[in-house]
């Protein structure tokens, strides 16, 4: 018989999830139909922010309050709290990976529905050097190669300040279309205050950092797949190449 063959997405959240564990993360994880408190409150989302509106986000006809997540940041609030009620305190370090849904037209670059890599760090002395190295470690594993990370500002509601994170590889070990170039790949920044006292921790106690991005835009660099909408097709032309 024909064996079968793991899902790029499969098959890179495993890689993510191991490579994680090597530096001490815990994976978690998190419901896909959440309530508006912890995918949008809790996170510091105020109520007249645009990714609230219709156009962005699953709204749950017949349960008011209740949408289907738009990231995998509603782990974050989650954990901390379900760490807080069993007496565990700070230093955390936590990775989630799922899928997301938003409500936006489909094209060779987006897609109604994907999946998320999410990371959270926090702790007495959690600054952004940590996060830099962090994802320099991740990327090396995950692409080969030597990698460069860069930092730009950027804003997200959740972290203050808020960073989006380029990435750049050398060497001769990196993909040839990818090598020596600058892509970005994630937001990132440090937690936002409220989102800490939000999870029942002190701000003036503990700091952390938190990054998201996509994990298919991941495997679109890692394998060059040139159209997202083959991630989600079902066709097994696509998927036993892998």
């Amino acid at each position: 018989p024909t064996r079968g063959s793991l899902h790029p997405i499969s098959s890179l959240i495993r890689q993510a999830n191991a490579i994680f564990s090597e530096m001490g993360f815990t994976f978690a994880e998190g419901p896909l139909l959440e309530t508006e408190w912890y995918n949008f409150d809790a996170l510091n989302v105020p109520k007249d922010h645009p990714a609230r509106d219709m156009q962005d986000t699953f709204f749950i006809k017949d349960e008011p309050g209740v949408v289907l997540r738009t990231h995998t940041s509603n782990v974050q609030v989650r954990y901390m709290e379900e760490q807080m009620k069993k007496g565990m305190l700070p230093p955390y370090r936590v990775v989630s990976m799922g899928k997301v849904f938003r409500n936006e037209a489909t094209d060779m670059t987006h897609e109604a529905e994907f999946y998320q890599i999410e990371g959270l760090a926090v702790g007495p002395d959690i600054t952004l050097a940590h996060l830099r190295g962090t994802l320099t470690e991740f990327f090396e594993k995950l692409f080969g190669g030597s990698v460069e990370i860069r930092f730009r500002p950027s804003f997200f509601p959740f972290v203050e300040p808020g960073l989006e994170v380029d990435m750049r590889l050398t060497g001769a070990q990196a993909p040839e279309k990818l090598r020596d170039r600058w892509i970005e790949v994630m937001g990132a920044g440090m937690v936002h205050p409220q989102v800490l006292r939000n999870a029942g921790l002190d701000p003036k106690e503990v700091q952390g950092w938190a990054f998201g991005g996509g994990i298919d835009r991941l495997a679109i660099l890692r394998w060059g797949i040139d159209d997202i909408r083959l991630m989600h097709s079902a066709d097994l032309r696509f998927i036993n190449q892998f």
